[in-house]
């Protein structure tokens, strides 16, 4: 059997994709801050004009999972990094926004097979979200780490798992001479 990790080498053929919400922007342009000197410090060539990353903005958070999905269904990118920040306000908009937004970004990473990266923070207050955005520590690093990591882990996976494991007739039981596996019918031998 095999054990499949993600690397943080070996970064020169990766392309990424990066979707910026421009409300609350000192928020998120601290987290591409963040998220770019991650990707540089990776060997990635976080230039917009350069051929690894290309950079989307749109109005908000909830306009996110739209883009970040016709990203991913393009299939020119390893990853594609979605940042943004929703901060709870006095009504109830912060749910139905960050609850889309979370489920949205799941759906168009499970539906194209494309790493797309959560980086929305939803937090309560503008302090917490400054303090994840480079007070205390900047998460938008984390997201451009995770998106490397799986990009080099589906790269590793696609290319081993293009060729199916041999399949071992001897373990089926001389009962069945002709059973199906999956698409497949395998026909042994009878024993004489």
């Amino acid at each position: 059997m095999a054990v499949f990790e993600g690397t943080f080498t070996q970064t020169e053929p990766l392309r990424f994709a990066v979707v910026i919400g421009r409300f609350n922007d000192l928020v998120t342009g601290k987290l591409l801050e963040g998220c770019q000197d991650c990707l540089k410090r990776h060997g990635v060539d976080p230039n917009p004009h350069g051929n690894q990353v290309d950079y989307v903005w749109v109005p908000g958070s909830f306009e996110v999972p739209l883009v970040a999905r016709q990203l991913a269904l393009s299939h020119r990118y390893d990853a594609v990094i979605c940042l943004g920040a929703v901060i709870r306000g006095q009504t109830p908009h912060f749910d139905y926004v960050s609850a889309e937004v979370s489920k949205g970004i799941a759906a168009a990473s499970f539906q194209t097979g494309v790493p797309v990266i959560f980086g929305i923070l939803t937090v309560d207050t503008m302090q917490q979200a400054l303090e994840r955005a480079g007070i205390k520590g900047n998460h938008g690093w984390d997201y451009a780490l995770n998106a490397i990591e799986m990009a080099s882990l589906m790269r590793q996976l696609r290319s081993n798992l293009a060729e199916p494991y041999p399949l071992n007739t001897q373990s089926l039981p001389p009962s069945f001479p002709n059973a199906s596996v999956g698409n497949l019918t395998v026909e042994s031998e009878e024993l004489s």
